[in-house]
């Protein structure tokens, strides 16, 4: 069997990210063609990847002009910028594996569903939690019956003080109106994660947060607008020069590094920090995004679940704990522990371990196990084999959107049964 032939379009961290799978798969996959607008991003993929001159250009529409050149496409452009190039690869018969979120409102959201299912391809969206080994191991407990049935969920997302700082302060995703929430910027990982572990979606939905900390009101005394001229730089936890800074001496060359910069050199980091948006003061930066938030979600047949993310914290794993009629389990990202009612026994579960839980660690083996999924689909012609398909997505998707307007609102949402697939 031929290897899928990919496209992708989007060079950066996430799509060079995906990318990479067919280096090390290279009897399964190969990419031949890439669109991405920055010279030096599409460059590194056309060698990274031996791509012909003539497949590498700066715009998508480019590609999707020569009709289907490829197998299949991984769209990894911005969150605005995903509805257009969905439907255009979807009518020349492009499978696509699209990153997350799929949209940003729902007319966007059901446009792309409707782009897939009208042209008979298959989609597989960005939700990589859903294809770690952790995520299997604990839904095969909670799939098992040995919880009994399930009543409440507690699930935190501990994004993160720096997290939040490089990408929801001062990063692309700092501000609604350019981006989008945080809860679908972030936090839509969780949601559908919440769903597809419990294996249905809530029908009424609560919110609260608000950005607390990253504003003007929380600078100190004397502080300055960057972070390289800044007297109290010393004493700050969020000083982009300690951070980013700290990455290059480490030799850290990676996320979000990388995001700063493209030549790992303490010239060309001085030079971003003074004149890029990564060098400024957190407390004077256009951000409206949240820094924390707490969603409350109600179940068919009465079960009750709570999401919290919090930028106040050590990044780390997401942690879990599931309550049941026969048992407990808690799960904290590499580990699960169940507690069985009957014996008063306690049993460790422990998944195999694929990286860390971050961007830079392929999200714990969920990238991999997303492109092993979409490549092996398209090989064979089997969607069975992708988790995160176009209708599921599509419901997680209303959660995320629903919860938002409940946050803005002080509202609780009430959900429609999910939407089942076009005739």
């Amino acid at each position: 069997m031929s290897p899928v032939s990919l496209l992708v379009v989007g060079a950066g961290d996430r799509g060079t990210g995906y990318a990479r799978w067919a280096l090390g798969h290279p009897d399964r996959a190969t990419v031949v063609g890439v669109a991405e607008p920055r010279a030096v991003r599409r460059a590194r993929l056309v060698e990274e990847h031996g791509i012909a001159p003539e497949n590498a250009v700066e715009d998508w529409k480019e590609l999707a002009a020569r009709g289907r050149i490829a197998d299949a496409v991984l769209i990894c452009t911005l969150d605005r910028a995903h509805v257009e190039p969905t439907e255009a690869f979807a009518a020349l018969g492009y499978h696509i594996m699209l990153e997350k979120p799929m949209a940003l409102d729902e007319d966007s959201c059901r446009r792309v569903v409707t782009a897939v299912e009208q042209a008979g391809v298959m989609l597989a969206v960005g939700h990589v939690l859903r294809y770690t080994p952790y995520t299997q191991a604990l839904k095969a407990v909670v799939d098992s019956g040995r919880l009994g049935d399930i009543i409440t969920v507690q699930h935190l997302e501990p994004v993160g003080f720096w997290h939040q700082a490089h990408s929801f302060v001062r990063g692309n995703w700092r501000r609604t109106d350019q981006a989008t929430s945080m809860l679908m910027a972030k936090s839509c990982h969780d949601l559908d994660w919440l769903q597809y572990v419990l294996g249905q979606s809530p029908e009424r939905i609560s919110s609260f947060g608000r950005l607390s900390h990253f504003t003007p009101a929380n600078r100190p005394t004397d502080a300055a607008d960057r972070c390289v001229d800044c007297p109290v730089a010393r004493s700050c936890p969020y000083s982009a020069t300690h951070f980013y800074g700290g990455m290059l001496d480490r030799g850290e060359h990676r996320w979000p590094l990388s995001v700063v910069v493209d030549d790992f050199t303490p010239q060309t980091l001085d030079r971003a920090l003074r004149t890029g948006p990564y060098g400024r003061c957190v407390y004077a930066c256009d951000n409206d995004v949240v820094d924390h938030q707490v969603v409350a979600m109600e179940f068919p047949g009465g079960a009750t679940a709570t999401f919290t993310m919090t930028a106040f914290n050590k990044a780390a794993d997401r942690k879990t704990r599931i309550f049941g009629t026969r048992g407990e389990l808690y799960g904290d990202g590499k580990s699960i522990k169940v507690y069985d009612f009957l014996t008063r026994s306690e049993a460790d579960v422990m998944p195999s371990r694929q990286g860390e839980m971050t961007a830079a660690g392929g999200h714990g083996g969920g990238d991999a196990g997303l492109m092993d999924a979409f490549v092996d689909a398209v090989a064979t012609g089997n969607p069975a084999r992708i988790r995160s398909g176009p209708r599921d997505s599509l419901a997680s998707h209303m959660a995320v959107l629903a919860a938002e307007r409940a946050r803005l609102n002080g509202t609780v949402e009430t959900l429609l049964a999910p939407p089942s697939a076009a005739n």
